[in-house]
């Protein structure tokens, strides 16, 4: 996981075709990414947040924003309507990702060094438990319609399973065969598919690079996609039930959900790193840290369609609000949140996300 910052070559908005072709047609998206493409991509506003902020959630009903600032150990809270931070609740060590349950109203934030999570109310923006997990916890997912949380926990090779309703682990689930005194697997992020209660963790440990599946039914890892780079972050639209895993090598691998097999590999960008799919238009963004950028991605044809400059070193934190077809993606360096919207042209000179809905 490099850090290191590069000199940078603008980048406009353009429509590119990808490197890789695609090799298996892909099921299409519940809505067609027709009107999203007739207008232009661009980012409509910049928002302060803490110090190096890393993981970023949504929560569509609220329209709130939550973004995890490991340099100073907080959570920043954004007001979507107004695009400014309303709140700043502080965290364990090291904050990395995030995830929320909207319906229960609640944030779950991985502490990288205290090797717990914190559970937030979003009502009162307090923590309201501290929840002891494996070592080094990066990625966390929650499954809103079980009420269940998973953290993928680097160093102990392990997935924590966590109640909502009690914030206790429930079932720790161990991805390989191994049990080494080192870890070998190095599980690093977490997405939920919540209508087939399937979960995705990506494992980075060499030569163990791969996606691992587990049966959210039974807690146990079910399958392991092999993949030929190191995946870092992963994402999934339930609508289409596919998996979108990126790598540091600009690659994007597409998992048909029903097989469990890589479908298509495509170019996305410099370096790509995280990755988010919008389930409503079927659009894929993955960030580029080596080029200040966000490469956006039609996930019906699996083509690139716009490449959008943002702030310094996007890095894993990056999520979609599907209700107003906004994504936010964390800058590393600048200490910002990019806001990127479907916009026309008019719409887009005023610099705010508030009028760039959906054509």
């Amino acid at each position: 996981m490099r850090l290191t910052q590069r000199a940078v070559t603008p980048v406009t908005v353009a429509i590119v075709a990808p490197t890789l072709a695609a090799t298996t047609a892909l099921a299409s998206p519940a809505r067609s990414t027709a009107q999203v493409m007739s207008a232009p991509i661009k980012v409509v506003a910049t928002i302060p947040v803490g110090e190096f902020p890393f993981g970023v959630a949504a929560d569509p009903a609220k329209k709130t924003i939550y973004v995890a600032n490991s340099g100073n150990n907080t959570l920043s809270v954004i007001n979507g309507r107004t695009n400014t931070v309303t709140a700043a609740v502080p965290t364990g060590h090291g904050p990395y990702g995030v995830a929320t349950d909207p319906r229960t109203k609640t944030i779950y934030v991985t502490n990288t060094f205290s090797n717990t999570v914190s559970v937030i109310s979003a009502r009162t923006n307090t923590v309201t438990a501290t929840i002891p997990v494996g070592e080094f916890p990066r990625g966390v997912a929650a499954d809103p319609r079980t009420k269940t949380i998973y953290v993928a926990n680097s160093h102990s090779d392990t997935v924590s399973v966590i109640s909502a309703r009690t914030n206790t682990v429930v079932a720790t689930i161990r991805l390989g065969k191994c049990n080494c005194s080192e870890p070998v697997d190095l599980p690093f992020w977490v997405a939920v598919n919540p209508r087939t209660n399937t979960v995705y963790v990506t494992n980075q440990g060499f030569p163990h690079q791969s996606v691992s599946v587990i049966s959210a039914r039974t807690n146990k890892a079910v399958a392991r996609i092999r993949l030929p780079f190191t995946p870092e972050a992963i994402a999934v639209n339930p609508r289409t039930n596919t998996a979108y895993v990126v790598s540091g090598r600009n690659l994007l691998s597409v998992i048909n959900g029903k097989t469990d097999k890589v479908v298509t590999t495509i170019t996305a960008g410099s370096n790509a790193f995280g990755v988010a799919a919008d389930p409503r238009t079927g659009l894929v963004y993955v960030t580029n840290p080596d080029s200040n950028t966000m490469t956006v991605i039609n996930g019906e044809t699996s083509k690139m369609v716009a490449t959008v400059r943002v702030g310094r070193r996007p890095f894993i934190g990056i999520a979609v609000n599907p209700q107003t077809g906004l994504a936010y993606v964390a800058n590393l360096f600048s200490n910002t949140v990019s806001v990127l919207a479907s916009c026309r042209e008019k719409e887009a000179a005023s610099r705010s996300a508030v009028h760039c809905r959906r054509s």
